[in-house]
This record gives C-alpha cells, structure tokens and sequence, in this order.
C-alpha cells in the first residue's frame, strides 16, 4: 500500500530485503508494473532467523541508491543493546539518505503492564515488562538523535502509521 500511495505521489518505489545477507533488490521506479514486481517478490520472502547484516545493507546502496532518497527500514530491535549493534552503519545510512526505521511495540507487553500484580512473580515480571516499553522509548530517542527517525508501532496499525509518516514527511519535505 504505501508503494502504491508513493507512485501515486510521483515518487519511486522499490525494495530491498536483506537478513544476513541482501536477498532481493528492486530498483526505485514509478513504472505501472512496479507495484506487481513488488507484491510478487514480497510475497516470496521467507524468514531466516538470522542476525539482520546492515553493513551489507550499506554496501547495496552505495552501489545502486546514489540519490538521496527516503529509505524505510522495518525492523525489530528487542533491545537497546540490539539497536547499538546496527547504530553505526544506521548513521551511516543517514548521511546520503533519509532514514525511518519502523520496528514493533510489544501489545501484549503493554496490556500486562497495565494489569494488577497478584503475587512477587508478577511483580518481577511487571518489572521485566516496563524495562521492556522503556528500551523501546529510548531507542526512538536514541535514533532522534542521531538524525535517524523511527516510528514504534503496533503490528495492527503497521500500515496506517508507516503512511501517515510516509505524508507527514513528505509533506514537510524531508526527501
């Protein structure tokens, strides 16, 4: 949806999945076939469960993406130790494009913390979940800071949220 809003804004669209190593790599273009191309390749996708290499990342698009360019990474950084790894080729990334790094909130991890700790486990727990909703506040800040924006969001509103985003900044003009 959001390629098909971005083409629709005249704008490229193209995708690269990477894991430990680049995998697919669709160059940016506003061709009427660009949408299909993308919904073909994204429908083949499997998940390895490896560790992410953003420093290939790094090296595709030095090769291929040498206008600046709006650059959303999904993502899913569990922790802030997770995000320090990628942090470097992040920033990187960042000073020849703009960076949204989209990642998750934990919904279930929200609605616990919400709930009434009936015993010293849940307590513990509750701890364990709050450090958890801290970790992912502080990532953002951390990302801010280094000129990287993120957006944490919810698996439900994933599409809602990476649009309004995709808008609100081009709005603004920031690609």
């Amino acid at each position: 949806v959001l390629s098909y809003i971005a083409i629709h804004k005249e704008d490229r669209a193209g995708m690269i999945t990477f894991a430990e190593k680049p995998d697919t790599y669709i160059k940016a273009s506003r061709r009427t076939n660009q949408i299909q191309l993308l919904l073909e390749s994204l429908y083949s996708q499997q998940t390895t469960f490896g560790e992410t290499d953003f420093s290939s990342l790094c090296v595709l698009l030095s090769q291929h993406a040498v206008r600046r360019s709006l650059m959303i990474i999904y993502t899913n950084f569990t922790s802030l130790s997770s995000m320090n790894r990628q942090l470097d080729y992040l920033i990187q990334l960042s000073h020849s494009h703009r960076v949204l790094v989209v990642f998750f909130e934990d919904s279930e991890v929200n609605e616990y913390v919400t709930e009434r700790s009936q015993s010293m486990e849940d307590y513990y727990k509750h701890v364990i979940a709050e450090k958890t909703i801290y970790e992912k506040r502080l990532i953002v800040s951390t990302l801010l800071r280094h000129g990287i924006y993120s957006l944490l969001t919810t698996p439900q509103h994933l599409s809602v949220d990476v649009i309004n985003k995709y808008l609100e900044m081009k709005a603004r003009q920031m690609f």
